[in-house]
C-alpha cells in the first residue's frame, strides 16, 4: 500500500495534481477502492436509460407450472440493466396436481401459503452464488391468517439456510383477486397475533412487503382499516406497502384522494415505504392525462419513501421481451421525477438504505 501511494505521489508531482486531490486518492487507496470509482461520472439522465436498476418485487417462481430457470432469469436482469433484485417466491401456490399456472384462470381452486418456492429459490441461490445481479432472498411463506405458524417457519429457514433470507413477503393481508381462490382478508385478531414474528423481523431489521388492497371501485376504502391497524400496531417495523394499495379492482379512485391517504400514512409512520411495482399503476393511474404529474410531484415531496419493481412472475411461458416490457412500463414514472426522487427510486438509493447495504447510488448530473 505504501508503495502504491508513494508511486501516486511521484506521478502527482510530475503532472502537477493538487495536494487535496492527492489526499483523496490516498484515502481511496487506503480503503481498498479503485480511485476510478471515486471519480466516476455522475448519472446523466439525458444520455442514460430511465429504467430502474433495482427490481425490489420480482417473483422468481410462478403460482404453478414450470418456472423460467434461475440462470435465464438472472440473464434477463443483466441484459436489462437491473443490478439488484429482491428474490420473491410465490407464497400462495396452486396445488401440485393443478394444470394452472395462474390463479385467475382457475377460480375455485384453492391457493394456499407454502414454503416450497422459497426453498427452491434458496437452493438455486446457494448453487449459483450470484454476484451480478445482487439478489436478496425473501420469505414468502407467511400465512397472515394463521400467524402461529410463522415463527416455527422462520426457525426452520434459519436452520436450513442460516442468515440467507433478508426480506419477508410479498404476503397477503387482503388481496381481492384471490377471493375466488378461497383467500380471505386477515382479521383484526390475526393482526394482533402477528406480534411474535413481527418482533423477529424488527429485531433483524428485515423489511416485509404486504399486499393490502385499499378497496374496490364499488367500495374504494373498504379494506383500508386493515393496513392502518397493521401500521398502528407495528410502527417500528419496516413495512413496504405493495402497489401503494392499488389493484385491478380499484381502477378508478380519484388520484387526489389516493395521494391524501398515502401521504397521511407516510407522515404518521416514518418506517412505511411505498412499493411502485406492477404495471397496473401505470396502466390505470399514471398514464391518465394530468395524473402522472400529480404522482411525480408527490414522490418528489417524499423522495426517500418509495422503491421500484416489476412484479414480474417467472412463469415458463414468458420470455425476455415480457420482462423487458414490464420493466419499461413500471419505470415510466421515473421520467417525471425530480433528480432526488429519481436517485432514490430509479437508481436504488432507497432500496439500498432499506436493506442497510453499503451500496451507494450515483449522484444525478446537474442540468447544464
Amino acid at each position: 500500500m505504501e508503495a502504491t501511494i508513494s508511486g501516486t505521489w511521484s506521478m502527482g508531482r510530475r503532472i502537477g495534481i493538487t495536494s487535496a486531490t492527492l489526499a483523496a486518492v490516498a484515502v481511496v487507496a487506503s480503503a481498498g477502492t479503485s480511485p476510478a470509482l471515486a471519480t466516476q461520472d455522475c448519472f446523466d439522465r439525458e444520455k442514460k436509460p430511465y429504467t430502474s436498476v433495482v427490481d425490489s418485487h420480482l417473483h422468481f417462481r410462478p403460482f404453478g407450472g414450470q418456472a423460467i430457470s434461475f440462470d435465464e432469469l438472472t440473464g434477463y436482469l443483466r441484459k436489462s440493466g437491473v443490478r439488484h433484485a429482491s428474490m420473491y417466491g410465490i407464497g400462495q401456490t396452486l396445488p401440485v396436481n393443478s394444470d394452472c399456472t395462474y390463479y385467475l384462470d382457475c377460480p375455485g381452486t384453492p391457493v394456499v401459503p407454502s414454503m416450497k418456492n422459497d426453498f427452491v429459490n434458496a437452493g438455486n441461490y446457494m448453487e449459483a452464488k450470484p454476484k451480478d445481479p445482487g439478489l436478496t432472498l425473501s420469505m414468502t411463506f407467511m400465512d397472515l391468517n394463521h400467524p402461529e405458524t410463522v415463527p416455527p417457519g422462520i426457525s426452520l429457514y434459519d436452520k436450513e439456510f442460516p442468515g440467507m433470507f433478508r426480506w419477508a413477503g410479498e404476503v397477503n393481508l387482503v388481496k381481492q383477486a384471490l377471493f375466488p381462490n378461497r383467500h380471505e382478508p386477515a382479521t383484526s385478531e390475526n393482526i394482533r397475533n402477528w406480534a411474535p414474528f413481527m418482533k423477529v423481523l424488527r429485531d433483524r431489521g428485515m423489511p416485509i412487503t404486504i399486499h393490502a388492497d385499499i378497496g374496490s371501485d364499488r367500495e374504494p376504502t373498504k379494506y383500508l382499516h386493515l393496513m392502518e391497524e397493521t401500521l398502528r400496531r407495528y410502527p417500528r417495523n419496516e413495512i413496504v406497502w405493495a402497489h401503494m394499495g392499488l389493484s385491478k379492482e380499484l381502477s378508478a379512485m380519484d388520484p387526489d384522494q389516493h395521494i391524501r391517504i398515502v401521504q397521511r400514512l407516510l407522515d404518521k409512520y416514518p418506517r412505511l415505504t411505498l412499493d411502485l411495482s406492477w404495471r397496473v399503476l401505470e396502466d390505470q393511474y399514471f398514464s391518465k392525462p394530468g395524473v402522472r404529474q400529480k404522482y411525480a410531484a408527490f414522490f418528489d415531496r417524499y423522495p426517500t419513501r418509495a422503491i421500484p419493481g416489476t412484479d414480474f412472475v417467472a412463469a415458463g411461458n414468458k420470455d425476455y421481451q415480457v420482462y423487458e416490457e414490464e420493466l419499461e412500463v413500471t419505470s415510466r414514472i421515473n421520467k417525471a421525477l425530480g433528480d432526488e426522487a429519481f436517485r432514490g427510486i430509479a437508481l436504488g438509493a432507497n432500496y439500498f438504505r432499506l436493506l442497510g447495504m453499503k451500496e451507494t447510488a450515483p449522484q444525478v448530473c446537474r442540468a447544464g
